[in-house]
C-alpha cells in the first residue's frame, strides 16, 4: 500500500512541477524572455496605436492602418507590412530585419536608427521618410526610391555600426 500512495504522491508532485514550468516559461524567468506568438493585425485601423517596445515578430499587419502609430524600439523581425499604411509612423531604433514592407506607405515615416537589413520593401514609398542611421543592407527596393533616399541618406547606425549611405550603394 505504501508503494502506490508513494507512487501518487510522485505523480502527483511530477505533474505540479510541469504546471509551474509551463507557467514560468510563459510568463519568463531568470532573464528568459520567451518568443512573441505572432500577432494577425490584418485590415485593423490602429491609427495612432502605441507599439513602442514590443516583441511583434513574426507579426502580421497586411493592409492596416497604422497612420502615426508608435513603434518606436519594437522588435519587428519578419513582420508583414504589406500594403500597410504606416504615414507619419515612428519607428525609431525598431528592428525591422527581414520585414516584409512591399507595397506599404512608409511616407513622413520615422526610420531614425532603424534595422531593415533584409527586408523586401519592392514598390514602398518612402517619400519625405527620416532615415537618419538607418541600415539598409541587403534591402531590395526600387531604383528610384533608392535614389530618393540617398539624397536625404545621412548617419551611422548605433546597433549595426553601418554607414546608411553605404547601406543604400549611394554614390
Amino acid at each position: 500500500m505504501s508503494k502506490l500512495s508513494d507512487r501518487i504522491w510522485v505523480s502527483v508532485l511530477s505533474l505540479l512541477l510541469w504546471v509551474v514550468i509551463c507557467i514560468t516559461s510563459s510568463v519568463g524567468f531568470a532573464g528568459f524572455t520567451p518568443k512573441a506568438l505572432a500577432l494577425d493585425y490584418n485590415k485593423e485601423s490602429l491609427i495612432e496605436a502605441d507599439f513602442s517596445g514590443r516583441d511583434l515578430t513574426d507579426s502580421s499587419f497586411s493592409h492596416a492602418n497604422l497612420r502615426s502609430s508608435n513603434l518606436s524600439h519594437a522588435n519587428l523581425q519578419g513582420i508583414s507590412f504589406f500594403a500597410a499604411n504606416l504615414e507619419s509612423a515612428n519607428l525609431e531604433g525598431a528592428d525591422l530585419t527581414n520585414a516584409t514592407l512591399d507595397s506599404a506607405r512608409l511616407i513622413k515615416a520615422n526610420l531614425t536608427n532603424a534595422v531593415l537589413e533584409g527586408a523586401f520593401a519592392a514598390n514602398t514609398k518612402f517619400d519625405g521618410a527620416i532615415i537618419d542611421g538607418a541600415d539598409f543592407t541587403d534591402v531590395l527596393l526600387r531604383k528610384d526610391e533608392q535614389d530618393k533616399l540617398c539624397k536625404v541618406a545621412k548617419g551611422t547606425n548605433p546597433t549595426t555600426g553601418r554607414d546608411t549611405r553605404d547601406t543604400l550603394f549611394c554614390r
